[in-house]
């Protein structure tokens, strides 16, 4: 006992020492009026000093190649950005697409913003020489452990010009405060800032302050950044009330009871919607929606499943992106105890929304999420409501925190499921870091089967990391999933287990004369225990290395043992299947990544190796071809061949997706997205055609259709089409 005391105080008083973020600089407050032109002129930005800038890659610290001036002031209302951005050679500077929020390999000047100056949560801005307008949210301090922490479908309220000059170009991005969420005291507001100039076609990072690449995107990590200071703020807190009209038609072929034949059902759309969002204070924002839609969210990314396990995919709506971050409770890989693609979304097709509410923020020293959404009844669900609550708050240091979930899915049939969850996330010294989590998932049709047990329906989960990219990094993790713990609205691929794994690696940053910009072996291994009887389910130990190059092209390598025992018939279609039973199995694969700054790049993948009792050999090619700001073209195209001789069975796939995207300017743009899947004869198409009137005001036209071009390998023979739809969605957001 007095060791475990001694123990704890030990690491209590490493925690403390910790030391908390640097010194405050205060940003000027500008006397003038800023004409927003991109034109950075000596009489508005005089009093204004550059910010003094380090290079970040392709090596930290190196000498500059161009001469970048970064300033940054604000006035009562807004956070001003300005950047004359020196290149001897013009005819080099990428501008590559006007399509917004998509990022093309161009040329990038950005600011990114911890608002609340959490050290976890930031916002990120950024613009190319076309003044395309990219705005996302970065959570978990943009550490990948918890998932993934860029949010690119976060959006909100602001306005940059750009202006081609005689030396180069120039950029002035104007932030309305309240866009921004931010805690006032003593009549001030800090928050944590990061500037850079990134030149595409050299993989160069000019960044403000000088934050050395220690990490994965280091340059965009919330810890790190500079405190600044803004005094005399005045924001004022609008309301943004966003009515929808959408109308359309609907045809699709379905299966009659009887199944002999398809008959074609068609509908007319006419609906009405709105959404508001009032900032209570400065830093709790609230979102009512009525009778919600999205119909211009794309398409997903059509997927095989070559496992048991469910197949995981992004939430793209905007209603819940913003501060999206609050609400992560990632259990590891992709699992969740929360996943807002759970609510208005089954197997993928919409359920009608009614509408519902949505508050995040901070409330003094605690973040604060609240969700509560009510969906219609369909076909096959009855009307459901939706509820989250998530609280956390610093503990001991600044990057540490400790925090409660709770999660329920209530039917109108009187079904339930309720699920809570407990984490802490503690920064133990340095870049170390220990994260405890306790989950439990109460649902009424355990209940009724005696399966209400603690053991049964509960989550333990540890970590202890190094968070960094250079020098020694390691993780050692256990993960106790209960055979019920099922949350209502979460994602897990798989449950009743006990999983140890651990990882270690060394990374290390080439001189200023190599060729390599980071060097990255690691070797990994977990094992999956089932709890019923205490066998191997899962196992797989990884050799893997990454090398990025100056020139910023990337290649990844690794070579792996995989272990799994099937308990039921793994199948794959109806020519290929894997018998229950024990597989051992050796794979390897390679990526090539082309430099993003390129007008065309591309990556080539491939995989080889045994596969359960057979082998399987997979190869990728993705190129993307910026033919000019206004045309770009890309695609992904995966072929699998699966071999299992001793059955005489095949298993051959391909996935074809193919996007152009076409932008007259910044306002009026296009995009088409076809897939082709092999595996289950599918094709599908989404169109989508977008003016941007402006900020807030929008005229979508969104086409779909499904395509089956192998009609006769069932019966009755299968429609030409599935389904196809045509709508017309007009949004206008009056602010008061």
């Amino acid at each position: 006992m007095r060791l475990l005391i001694s123990s704890l105080a030990f690491v209590s008083m490493g925690l403390i020492a910790l030391p908390s973020s640097g010194q405050v600089s205060t940003m000027p407050l500008l006397e003038r009026e800023i004409i927003l032109d991109g034109i950075v002129t000596d009489e508005e930005w005089n009093a204004v000093e550059p910010l003094p800038l380090t290079m970040y890659q392709p090596t930290f610290e190196g000498t500059m190649t161009e001469s970048t001036e970064i300033r940054v002031g604000h006035d009562a209302n807004y956070i001003y950005v300005a950047g004359k951005l020196f290149d001897s050679e013009p005819d080099g500077i990428r501008a590559n697409t006007l399509y917004r929020d998509r990022y093309s390999g161009d040329d990038t000047f950005a600011i990114i913003l911890d608002t609340f100056n959490d050290d976890e949560n930031a916002v990120w801005f950024f613009t190319t020489p076309a003044g395309v307008r990219f705005d996302m949210a970065v959570s978990n301090d943009a550490n990948f452990s918890g998932g993934q922490p860029m949010n690119s479908s976060w959006n909100t309220f602001w306005d940059v010009q750009t202006a081609f000059t005689s030396f180069g170009w120039s950029v002035e991005m104007r932030i309305p405060f309240s866009s921004l969420g931010f805690q006032v005291v003593d009549g001030t507001v800090e928050m944590g800032m990061i500037v850079y100039r990134y030149i595409a076609r050299k993989n160069e990072r000019h960044i403000y302050p000088a934050i050395p690449p220690n990490w994965g995107m280091g340059f965009a990590k919330p810890s790190v950044a500079r405190n600044v200071r803004f005094e005399g703020i005045q924001s004022k807190r609008p309301v943004y009330i966003t009515p929808y009209i959408l109308g359309g038609r609907n045809v699709e072929n379905e299966l009659n009871e009887l199944e002999t034949e398809y008959s074609r059902e068609r509908d007319v759309t006419r609906e009405a919607g709105l959404d508001l969002r009032y900032n209570i204070t400065n830093n709790l924002s609230l979102d009512l929606t009525a009778n919600t839609d999205f119909a211009q969210v794309e398409a997903d990314d059509q997927q095989v499943n070559l496992s048991r396990f469910s197949l995981f995919f992004p939430e793209k709506r905007q209603f819940f992106q913003q501060r999206s971050g609050v609400f992560n409770y990632n259990t590891g890989g992709s699992d969740r105890l929360f996943h807002s693609r759970r609510i208005g979304l089954s197997d993928g097709e919409p359920v009608r929304l009614l509408g519902g509410s949505r508050v995040v923020g901070r409330i003094g020293s605690w973040d604060v999420g609240f969700i509560d959404m009510q969906t219609d009844k369909s076909s096959d669900l009855p009307s459901e409501n939706f509820g989250v609550l998530r609280i956390r708050r610093n503990v001991l240091n600044q990057n540490s925190y400790a925090g409660a979930m709770v999660t329920s899915r209530l039917s109108t049939d009187g079904d339930y499921n309720i699920a809570y969850g407990l984490d802490t996330v503690l920064r133990i010294r340095d870049e170390d870091y220990a994260t405890l989590q306790l989950s439990q998932v109460f649902d009424d049709g355990f209940a009724e089967d005696g399966n209400q047990t603690f053991r049964e329906t509960s989550l333990l989960r540890a970590v202890y990391e190094r968070r960094a990219q250079e020098g020694v990094v390691y993780s050692a993790a256990v993960s106790r999933v209960g055979e019920f713990h099922e949350p209502g609205i979460g994602f897990r691929a798989r449950d009743g287990y006990l999983s140890p794994s651990v990882s270690t690696g060394y990374g290390w940053f080439g001189s200023e004369t190599s060729l390599f910009r980071s060097v990255e072996p690691e070797i990994s291994g977990n094992v999956f225990f089932r709890l019923d009887d205490k066998s191997i389910e899962s196992a797989e130990l990884q050799s893997s290395v990454g090398i990025e190059f100056k020139s910023g092209s990337e290649v990844n390598a690794d070579i792996s043992y995989r272990f799994e025992a099937l308990s039921d018939t793994l199948s794959f279609s109806s020519r290929a299947e894997v018998l229950p039973g024990t597989y051992d199995f050796i794979n390897g694969s390679v990526r090539y990544d082309m430099h993003d700054g390129n007008l065309f790049r591309a990556s080539f993948g491939s995989e080889a190796g045994s596969f359960f009792d057979g082998y399987r050999y997979s190869i990728s090619v993705s190129p993307t071809w910026s033919m000019s700001k206004h045309v770009e073209m890309g695609a992904d195209v995966i072929a699998n061949f699966i071999r299992f001789g001793n059955r005489n069975q095949q298993f051959d796939f391909q996935l074809i997706r193919a996007r152009t995207q076409l932008a007259l300017n910044r306002k009026i743009s296009a995009n088409a997205f076809v897939q082709v899947n092999t595996a289950n004869k599918f094709v599908s198409a989404n169109a989508r055609f977008r003016y941007n009137i402006s900020e807030g005001n929008d005229l979508w036209i969104v086409y779909n259709e499904g395509i089956h071009y192998d009609r006769m390998r069932e019966l009755p023979f299968l429609p030409a089409f599935r389904s196809r739809t045509i709508l017309l969605k007009f949004t206008y957001t009056f602010i008061s």
